[in-house]
């Protein structure tokens, strides 16, 4: 990877980031109506998680361009942590207000979700410090022992998967009470942020894998079984947010509820977006998989989707359907921050053919055990 290729897949999440709030803080601005207070801070907290997406970017480009340092490696995973506290703290914020808006428990809830999907991005940042000796154990054969001593120990790797694990279950449980009518605000409220929220749930769950496929890659844990085994459940997934939204949009023809199901198709194509980030590392993993080289091409489609749906849907005069096309301009900028993340993995990945012997900074062969 070169510089200019380097510095153009860290501004990309940078600039959608700008984008996504650009246009949340224009819609706070200059619309009116509890619709457009939701729109507006979920496009402005959609771009914490480009933000988010960034610190990935950096942390892995960085190691490629032989330029990553101790700041580095504290620095990127904390500023992604510190950008999820805000997002999970404005959303506990807005649903804690004894007298807020009935807009706000909607807001609230949808902001809470982003930050928890903040979370696990973020915890994608923290493994992928040691991007490196990733490559480095491709190349070696299969059912080569564990890196010795581990990347990380013991507890630091399960603190890594347990952060995302905690974080996707926190947004499954609030999701179920709401859609247990529970939780507050009206029925309509609670079938709003419920949907929805299951659906952010769902991309945290993706993260997991993501999260637990570079950890064990990493300490050369990794299996051929785990090939197929974190790539299924995550493709399923983002089906069932698509279906989803597609089933409300067919059989609810409320305008709330349209918008509801527009925004579960954007959140299942982001879920679809994450699976583009595991295809090079299990595709590519000890193996020539040309297919892996084509993962990019993913959050493109999905980023185009997005766009296109929205373009639609702003032409509806229905100010609950503005919402679904809004939020959508904010899921698209969301795809394609991840275009930026994929493209610096299959990077990484690509940079390890399986017949190029591994070396570590030092020129000597990985010390196994």
């Amino acid at each position: 990877m070169n510089h200019g290729m380097s510095v153009l897949l860290r501004a990309i999440p940078l600039l959608m980031g700008s984008v996504s709030a650009a246009l949340g803080g224009y819609v706070l601005g200059h619309s009116t109506g509890p619709g457009a207070r939701v729109a507006g801070l979920t496009l402005v907290f959609l771009a914490a998680v480009c933000l988010c997406l960034f610190a990935v970017a950096a942390t892995v480009v960085r190691q490629l361009i032989g330029r990553f340092g101790a700041l580095d490696r504290i620095g990127y995973p904390a500023f992604g942590f510190a950008v999820a506290g805000a997002a999970v703290g404005y959303g506990l914020g807005l649903l804690a207000e004894s007298h807020r808006p009935v807009a706000d428990f909607v807001a609230g809830s949808v902001v809470l979700g982003i930050g928890l999907v903040c979370v696990c991005v973020s915890s994608v940042a923290a493994v992928a410090t040691r991007f490196t000796l990733l490559g480095q154990n491709a190349v070696l054969p299969e059912g080569s022992p564990p890196r010795s001593p581990a990347p990380f120990g013991r507890s630091a790797a399960r603190a890594l998967v347990a952060v995302p694990v905690l974080a996707a279950a926190a947004a499954w449980a609030w999701a179920i009470v709401m859609l247990a009518n529970g939780g507050g605000g009206d029925s309509d409220g609670r079938f709003t942020a419920g949907h929805v929220v299951v659906d952010q749930a769902i991309v945290c769950t993706a993260l997991i894998g993501l999260v637990i496929t570079l950890l064990r890659q990493i300490r050369n844990t990794y299996t051929r079984r785990e090939r197929v085994w974190w790539l299924v459940p995550a493709a399923v997934l983002g089906a069932m947010d698509i279906t989803g939204g597609l089933v409300v949009v067919a059989l609810d023809p409320r305008p709330g509820q349209l918008a509801t199901g527009y925004v579960q198709i954007g959140l299942g194509l982001l879920c679809w977006t994450v699976l583009s980030a595991v295809l090079p590392l299990a595709l590519g993993w000890r193996r020539a998989a040309p297919p892996a080289g084509r993962a990019p091409l993913v959050p493109v489609g999905t980023t185009l989707l997005c766009l296109f749906m929205s373009a639609f849907l702003f032409e509806s005069a229905d100010p609950d359907v503005m919402v679904a096309a809004r939020v959508l301009v904010g899921l698209g900028a969301a795809c394609f921050s991840l275009f930026a993340v994929v493209s610096v993995l299959e990077a990484g990945v690509a940079d390890r053919s399986p017949e190029k012997p591994a070396e570590n900074s030092e020129g000597r062969e990985p010390k196994l055990s």
